[in-house]
């Protein structure tokens, strides 16, 4: 071993010198600091204990639709009716020197920080229950130096002003325990259905572990993991002499009868809307969940209160009150993305569950308009055509052979347009047009529309087969009626904090990812779906709404064996429409299938009722409509029995006139001129 020399000892004393006197000089630093915060804070006093305020939702014309769940408003309890078993849980395990520490826990930092850095992570929480009562307090909850120092120092003021009685008590009425629920009474009622003063040692256990992490150890998110955190809860009340070991194995085993309801009012106006403005803030504007529901925000909303009555009372007209059927329906303004109207499901008491938004469902042939939006990019026309025939697709990569079907196992046997298959939903048409642009260019297209979801680069994908979201649909056809201009769906207009400042305003700036030529000759290929002139080998899908409908609309339907959809526009409103079974059960009841179509229908009719009757916006150039034979797309001539105005992409209209029709013209005209020769008693003696 190496001695060290005179010279480097020395050289060590000197450092250690200076080490302790600049430490000393920081510590009578932060002394001099310390006082002079003491005595600011001494100076003012005793700080509100502010109950917070709820959050208020506004609909389009302003009116108040909903307020956020206020537990301190209404379960603000004393700590005599709070079980000892709670106080006693809380305590142990968030801080259990809670009654010697002045707030702050100098002994917990230091082992917190010393478990820091030999995890070289944020592993353990030193906060005390003053600290984090002054934090709740001031609804911010962002990491930043200042946010810091004025939970410190409101920490300082809580402790010189208030009791731990009194601090312990603001504690569990402002903690948030998940589920809406704030403080120890609106989350005993929530998760057991009793009041807080009732709370056994297992159940007061379970409570005090949720805090940590609601969206983990709350028995609904996780159970397992609730009650891991349970047995940890016990354990350290164990430790700390609250309990014997016996009573805590015998509260871990002790069977748990949850919930899960709140007590307080009903949700009464779009409670699946609200949801989703709800998780809007939480995911979109990045607020936490304590701002949300009790930091006093006004949050107006896109909701228009006639619309939405409109939705709900459709559903409820149109769909038998016996069938299990879910239905999801989103309303949009397609100019701006604003939802107009939202409903989720049957009863949002039974099921919280947002279809509208949450549920990912097969979309079948409504997928179609934007695979053919594709094909008019590729060069097809209204009039292109392919043969509709019993076909199997053979493949070379060693792909399995694929043979789609027509509804009813129905084909032309022939030539059909574009336009026609569209309107008739003729899904070999589909598929060939999909094979032939490349299994890939469907799914950038979708990408194109906004559609998240991922797709399989499959043939089936063009019969719509990859799971779509219903408010992703209305979105994507929303870009048809509005020019191809790209939206995306809003539900917030505007957000204020509690003080009227403005913390969020919705911006209108939309960029064209959509050709509006291309884009208006969809939307009038759509409008077939409620034209009776191209009937084919089978009816237009609209044909059987199509009589109810009393202005311009393009839309389409869609079927699988578990789905039932339909989407479709008006210059002024875009909705979708979904109806099926959760667990993906087959829609086997005739009526079933035509739900979808008669909710869009009736709703459509209703929810646009006292508004003008508008056309589709023709884009000032770039198209050009024309009459056409629409069983072969040729131009019509006056001898064609069906001519239908069909608008194409300027440049790739049809040039060939159709000449179906004109051997039948020249019989008709020649049997006409016979008729006119013969005499007129040969006409009632023929045999003379």
């Amino acid at each position: 071993m190496e001695i060290m020399t005179d010279q480097g000892f020395r050289k060590t004393i000197k450092y250690l010198r200076a080490f302790i006197i600049i430490s000393l000089i920081g510590m009578i630093c932060m002394l001099i600091l310390f006082a002079g915060i003491l005595g600011y804070a001494k100076i003012l006093g005793a700080p509100p204990l502010a109950v917070p305020q709820s959050t208020l939702f506004f609909a389009d014309d302003g009116s108040l639709i909903g307020e956020s769940n206020s537990g301190q408003k209404r379960y603000w309890v004393n700590m005599k009716e709070i079980s000892p078993e709670l106080v006693n849980a809380t305590i142990s395990v968030e801080d259990k020197n809670f009654y010697e520490h002045h707030g702050f826990d100098f002994k917990r930092i230091a082992g917190a920080v010393v478990a820091d850095i030999q995890a070289f992570a944020k592993v353990q929480g030193a906060s005390t229950i003053t600290q984090q009562y002054a934090r709740n307090l001031f609804l911010e909850h962002d990491k930043t130096w200042k946010r810091k120092l004025n939970e410190a120092f409101y920490t300082i003021r809580l402790e010189m002003n208030y009791s731990k009685k009194e601090i312990l008590e603001g504690y569990l009425n402002t903690i948030y325990y998940g589920n809406g629920a704030y403080g120890v009474e609106a989350a005993s009622k929530y998760y057991f259905g009793k009041k807080a003063s009732h709370l056994t040692l297992a159940e007061a256990s379970l409570l005090a572990g949720i805090p940590k992490g609601p969206g983990i150890y709350s028995p609904f998110a996780n159970l397992e993991k609730a009650k891991d955190r349970q047995k940890i809860i016990l354990q350290t009340m164990v430790d700390n002499g609250y309990i014997t070991k016996k009573e805590a194995q015998t509260a871990a085993a002790a069977p748990l009868r949850l919930a899960g309801i709140h007590t307080s009012q009903k949700v009464k106006v779009a409670p699946y809307f609200q949801d989703a403005v709800r998780n809007a803030l939480k995911n979109q504007l990045h607020l936490d969940e304590r701002t949300i529901a009790l930091g006093g925000l006004k949050v107006y909303t896109t909701l228009n209160l006639k619309q939405q009555k409109a939705a709900e009372s459709q559903i409820e007209k149109n769909v038998a009150s016996s069938s299990e059927i879910q239905i999801g329906l989103v309303a949009m303004d397609p100019k701006n993305g604003n939802v107009k109207a939202m409903v989720g499901g049957r009863d949002y008491e039974k099921s919280p569950f947002n279809r509208a938004v949450q549920a990912i469902r097969q979309p079948g042939s409504t997928i179609k308009p934007l695979l053919y939006y594709a094909a008019l990019e590729h060069g097809f026309t209204p009039s292109s055509t392919m043969r509709s025939e019993y076909t199997t697709f053979h493949f070379d990569d060693g792909q399995a052979d694929y043979t789609p079907h027509n509804f009813n196992n129905k084909y032309a046997n022939g030539e059909i347009t574009l336009a026609q298959a569209l309107a008739v939903s003729d899904n070999i048409f589909a598929v060939k047009t999909h094979l032939f642009l490349g299994e890939d260019t469907l799914i950038e297209t979708a990408k194109k529309f906004g559609l998240s979801t991922k797709m399989e680069e499959v043939p089936s994908l063009a019969l719509g087969t990859s799971g779509v979201r219903v408010i992703e649909m209305a979105n994507a056809y929303s870009m048809f009626a509005n020019g191809g201009k790209q939206v995306h769906p809003v539900l917030i207009t505007k957000v204020e904090d509690y003080n009227g400042n403005v913390i969020f305003e919705k911006e209108d700036y939309h960029d064209r990812v959509l050709n509006a030529a291309r884009a208006y000759v969809m939307t009038q290929m759509l409008t077939g779906v409620f034209d009776s002139k191209l009937n084919g080998y089978a009816k237009v899908t609209g044909s059987t709404v199509a009589k109810t409908i009393t202005r311009p609309y393009a839309g389409k339907s869609g079927s699988t064996e578990t789905d039932s959809w339909m989407i479709g526009y008006s210059p002024q409103l875009v909705t979708a429409v979904w109806a099926g079974y959760d667990v993906g059960k087959p829609i086997e009841v005739v009526a079933e299938k035509t739900y979808a179509k008669k909710v869009w229908a009736s709703f459509m009719e209703e929810a646009l009722k006292g508004k003008p009757v508008k056309a589709f916006k023709q884009p000032k150039d770039g198209v050009i409509g024309l009459y056409v034979n629409p069983q072969n797309g040729k131009l019509a001539t006056k001898d064609c029995p069906v001519r239908r105005f069909t608008y194409f992409v300027k440049g790739t209209e049809p040039t060939e006139y159709c000449t179906d029709h004109l051997k039948n013209a020249n019989h008709e005209a020649k049997k006409k001129d016979n008729q006119e020769k013969v005499p007129w008693y040969k006409k009632i003696m023929p045999w003379d």
